[in-house]
């Protein structure tokens, strides 16, 4: 093993040390991104550094050069643009054990899932037959943990009743969307991003625009339940659909949630401006 520089049992030591150590590194580094939007900038840098070196090893000097500005300029406006995020992530690397990466969560079993269904079908029939407002947005394959700490951490047992209460008028939470992650009730009285598409219909309020929003940045799914009309929604990839049945959205909500390895395939972080609206 001459051609790796092992000289003896203490170069191989240190080796294993330094793979070890990097791949901690990359490993807690790639957790924390995802908890993010920037995943999205990681990607394009990533694509970027690939074409690079194909470009060096193609001896394409001109190209290697323009790339090699946007490497910097890419890297810095990450800086600039996710301080917050570099912060947390700093100071959760900071506090976190060896252990992190040694415990895997697994996902939730197909009756805990049928169960977090069964809760929010059973809310949003509530909610709509009393004219409540409601934004539930789940949680699938990207993270939003950005969007998590804009709102009230709660850590939940789901249930709906509980949702029921969280978007009752006049209580402390009820403004503002509440985030389901791994089928508990992650936070609530979020804030949203709105969509950009000027082409909506103007009878949809903030929460169906914040409900297209958040979809149209990440794979999750919003549940809307409209105030004035009483109808219930769901958001998807930037696209909306109206008008739903409790036995509709139950059906929806199990394609999405318990046939993901499909739909993951279906989705893409294109901002998908398909308006499936319904004619009331």
């Amino acid at each position: 093993m001459n051609f790796l520089g092992l000289n003896g049992p203490w170069d191989i030591l240190r080796m294993l040390i330094e793979v070890s150590l990097v791949s901690y590194v990359v490993y807690k580094g790639i957790q924390l991104v995802r908890e993010t939007r920037a995943i999205q900038l990681v990607k394009g840098l990533i694509f970027i550094l690939i074409f690079s070196k194909f470009s060096e090893i193609l001896g394409l000097k001109t190209i290697a050069f323009l790339l090699q500005g946007a490497i910097q300029l890419f890297g810095f406006s990450l800086i600039v643009l996710f301080q917050p995020e570099l912060r947390r992530a700093l100071e959760k690397l900071g506090s976190s054990g060896f252990q992190d990466i040694m415990l895997r969560k697994t996902d939730e079993d197909r009756v805990k899932t049928i169960s977090a269904i069964e809760a929010i079908v059973q809310a949003c029939t509530v909610l709509s037959q009393d004219y409540i407002g409601a934004l539930i947005i789940i949680e699938r394959v990207t993270k939003i943990g950005d969007i998590v700490n804009t709102g009230t951490q709660m850590d939940a047992i789901l249930s709906g009743e509980l949702l029921v209460n969280i978007f009752t008028p006049k209580t402390p939470l009820h403004d503002g969307a509440v985030i389901i992650r791994d089928n508990t009730i992650k936070a609530a009285a979020c804030y949203l991003p709105l969509t950009q598409n000027a082409g909506l219909s103007r009878e949809l309020g903030t929460r169906h625009r914040a409900a297209l929003g958040i979809t149209e940045v990440s794979d999750a799914i919003a549940v809307v339940v409209s105030e004035e009309s009483g109808k219930i929604s769901y958001a998807h990839s930037g696209g909306l659909t109206r008008n739903l049945t409790p036995d509709i959205l139950r059906k929806a909500l199990t394609k999405f949630l318990l046939d993901s390895e499909t739909d993951r395939k279906l989705f893409t972080f294109r901002k998908v401006k398909q308006d499936e609206q319904t004619d009331k």
